[in-house]
């Protein structure tokens, strides 16, 4: 089956529910994306798995992406051994309840992945058998891939590289620029 292909099954499996396909990446790395109701993100797994056209056995990846006010984004990564074909489904969570359903019971291998998502983007995932932290030390607070985590490190010693102009000695016009993730002097931490 083509990536077009697989989206449409999906959408077809998954009918009457209101899901989307796209189609991600190019030539042969190309893969049906779909895009499903929270609701509906348990059965679009199942589905994927069960039928017998996509057969989707194999459970590569999941994460997440901070969409910031949109919320986040859960993505899983499928593949059929037997039809050597791919498909990505993907989800929104709201940002103000970030939990979804756990697919652990669906496909074991999602266990490390939903802990993963846990611990460093903060989203729960009801019905997982052991949601503990997994790779941050103990009493790590926060979660580090979000956007508004705060990069201590940045933070701590100044950002390496060329110097910003209107750095050096000899003056200049421009005013300094501060790296992504790095509060103004006074925002956050000792200044």
């Amino acid at each position: 089956m083509t990536a077009e292909e697989v989206g449409q099954r999906v959408v077809a499996l998954l009918a009457p529910v209101e899901v989307t396909a796209s189609v991600s990446g190019g030539q042969g790395y190309a893969r049906a994306t779909v895009d499903v109701p929270l609701a509906s993100w348990r059965d679009a797994v199942r589905a994927v798995r069960d039928d017998a056209e996509l057969a989707c056995d194999f459970f590569d990846w999941l994460s997440a992406v901070d969409e910031l006010a949109g919320g986040f984004d859960v993505v899983v990564h499928l593949w059929s051994v037997r039809h050597r074909h791919g498909v990505l489904l993907r989800t929104r969570v709201p940002r103000e309840t970030p939990t979804l359903a756990s697919v652990v019971d669906i496909y074991p291998g999602a266990a490390w992945h939903e802990r993963e998502t846990y611990e460093m983007f903060g989203l729960g995932f009801d019905g997982h058998p052991d949601l503990r932290p997994l790779l941050l030390p103990p009493g790590f607070e926060g979660h580090p891939l979000r956007k508004e985590f705060v990069l201590a490190s940045r933070v701590a010693k100044p950002w390496p590289g060329a110097k910003e102009p209107g750095e050096s000695a000899a003056g200049g016009g421009r005013r300094p620029i501060r790296p992504p993730g790095v509060p103004a002097p006074g925002e956050w931490g000792a200044s």
